[in-house]
């Protein structure tokens, strides 16, 4: 579910999954980020964050289980910061079932403008929470792999678990 509201104090934590380690960020308003640490854009915690694994017990829980191809539906409280229309873009990404693709063009139907498949290329490349809201599973409209934030081999292997075809864990 992806909820918008105020910000809080905001705590982070690191953990190591299958793709890379993951850097998961929250307030109490939800998750607000999961970065690839070392993605095409390597991120560092902001200086102001609180480090604490805690609150963060329940999202490991379900990445874990999702790497092991156990979960393919996360339920989690999701406060990603964007634009109405990258939140309205985020929200149908959600709806994409897990093992699923579907082209930016179809993504574009979804959100009511089938002209704006760039647009909706932007938003969805502007995803703060891979994997969790999952812009994974939008492809080109020739079937090919296009951009992801952690690297095509990554959106591959998500892909690759979700079709079955591989284990992450």
């Amino acid at each position: 579910m992806i909820r918008t509201q105020a910000k809080n104090a905001t705590s982070y934590t690191r953990i190591d999954s299958p793709v890379g380690p993951l850097q998961l960020v929250a307030d109490d308003g939800g998750v607000r980020r999961i970065d690839f640490v070392n993605g095409r854009n390597p991120v560092e915690a902001d200086p102001q964050w609180l480090e604490d694994a805690e609150p963060f017990r329940e999202a490991t829980r379900q990445l874990r289980a999702y790497f092991a191809g156990e979960l393919e539906t996360f339920d989690l409280t999701l406060a990603p910061e964007g634009t109405p229309f990258q939140l309205s873009v985020w929200n149908r990404l959600c709806e994409i079932p897990f093992g699923e693709t579907i082209s930016y063009g179809e993504l574009a139907r979804r959100v009511g403008n089938p002209n704006a498949s760039r647009a909706v290329g932007l938003a969805n490349g502007s995803n703060p929470i891979p994997i969790v809201i999952p812009c994974h599973r939008v492809i080109g409209s020739n079937g090919k792999l296009t951009g992801y934030g952690g690297g095509l081999p990554i959106k591959e292997k998500l892909l690759g678990l979700e079709r079955r075809q591989l284990r992450l864990l």
